[in-house]
């Protein structure tokens, strides 16, 4: 037997030891602003030599990590402490925005110093951008006249394209709302924005970021309606957006009109509930027999699943419009309403490549059920056709309209009997 006492097992391996370079550096932005402060102190109010200045120090400075201290220092002279003001205990500068004169010409000096610095580092795009979001959320804590030069910055950096117009969301916090700060806010900014670019431009903008459906928040909940929003800017110079915005209401409203029509449909409601329903949204909203005829088309095509194939397609459009002739009937009253409804089946027909050959038969059908008039068939073939498809449905019309032009009425009569024999359609005009 073994006496010798057993050695215990242990562990054994190399320490390494972490590089100096490798440690995580303590945030610390002290030694970053009194570079810049420094700096700007030096160049003063001469924006030219501030860019150059900027370009210079991204080399020696990191602009990556402390991007929110750099943007801070431009925008306010220091570091921003939690809503709005600027931290006394560090190093400020004189030579900044809020500082700066309150006119269009400067703050367009000064987004050409933004627009350069990130054209030079394009890595403080985003971090810029986060930044206009802070300082929109932190409007309450800024004078007037702070809130006025940003806001005339902030319109023209969406003109310029430096900044996406989701920044607005931040109009929409309540707190900045309820006080009627983000209005007010809102109107320089617009007014900046559209006298870079135009309410069109403004339009698109605001779209691709789904903002230009949510105008009416920059009011407090009480005041979120059409004619208070219309008002407000209206009276303060700003007439085309509230334009846009009642056209953006009345947008809104013919999407819900449709979508309730077509869950009327689904429902299988009878043709005077409908007919009712839709006269009566069409006093509520203003909308015209035009822009109606058109909806409801809209509405009659996707209440049904279609074939996929050509020829029975055809047949099917037939029977359903036939079904539901009485409803278009009820909205073209008017010969402009029957050539917008002529234009809609032309583009629907082209747009949906199975319904190419169909679009004859259906007019033929509209025209036998009093939905489509003689004149406003030849009015169309005339003048009122639209581009898409034009020389594919002219040619399957050629016929159709040379007989509306010469048969007497006795004849017309006749071979619109002969419809229900199939023969007008397959053998005369086909």
């Amino acid at each position: 037997m073994n006496n010798q006492k057993q050695q215990k097992p242990t562990l054994t391996g190399q320490r390494f030891k972490t590089r100096k370079r490798d440690e995580k550096e303590r945030f610390d932005p002290t030694q970053f602003q009194e570079s810049i402060v420094q700096g700007l102190n030096q160049t003063g109010s001469d924006l030219e030599a501030v860019a150059k200045f900027l370009d210079a120090s991204g080399a020696k400075l990191d602009y990556r990590r402390y991007a929110e201290t750099l943007f801070d220092i431009l925008v306010a002279g220091g570091m921003l402490a939690p809503g709005g003001s600027v931290s006394d205990d560090l190093t400020r500068t004189e030579f900044c925005l809020f500082t700066a004169q309150e006119d269009l010409e400067t703050m367009q000096a000064y987004a050409q110093v933004f627009n350069k610095l990130i054209r030079r580092y394009k890595y403080l795009e985003k971090g810029f951008e986060e930044e206009i979001k802070k300082l929109l959320l932190f409007l309450k804590g800024f004078t007037e006249s702070e809130r006025n030069k940003l806001a005339m910055l902030t319109g023209i950096l969406l003109a310029n394209g430096n900044i996406s117009a989701a920044v607005i969301g931040s109009l929409f916090n309540e707190n900045v709302v309820k006080e009627g700060v983000s209005a007010a806010f809102a109107v320089k900014l617009f007014k900046s924005w559209i006298y870079e670019r135009d309410i069109n431009a403004v339009a698109v903008a605001l779209r691709k970021v789904g903002m230009d459906n949510r105008l009416m928040e920059l009011f407090p909940a009480n005041k979120r309606s059409c004619e208070h929003f219309s008002k407000y800017f209206t009276d303060a110079g700003l007439k085309e957006l509230s334009d846009f915005a009642r056209n953006q209401e009345a947008i809104g409203s013919r999407k819900e009109l449709q979508k309730e029509l077509q869950e009327m449909m689904a429902r299988g409601d009878n043709f005077k509930d409908i007919i009712a329903y839709v006269r009566e949204e069409m006093k509520k909203t203003s909308i015209s027999e035009q822009l109606m005829i058109g909806i409801v088309w809209s509405s009659v095509m996707s209440c049904v699943e279609w074939n996929k194939k050509e020829e029975l397609v055809c047949e099917q459009s037939i029977k359903h419009l036939k079904q539901y002739s009485p409803l278009l009937k009820a909205f073209t009253s008017q010969g402009a309403s029957e050539i917008i409804l002529l234009v809609k089946i032309q583009e629907y027909c082209y747009d949906n490549i199975h319904f190419m050959k169909a679009f004859q038969k259906i007019v033929v059908l509209l025209y036998k059920a009093d939905v489509l008039s003689e004149e406003a068939i030849l009015k169309w073939y005339t003048e009122a056709h639209v581009a898409k498809g034009k020389s594919v449905f002219l040619e399957q019309m050629k016929k159709f309209v040379e007989w509306l032009k010469h048969a007497e009425e006795g004849k017309k009569n006749a071979l619109l009997f002969i419809v229900n024999g199939r023969l007008f359609e397959e053998h005369k005009f086909s």
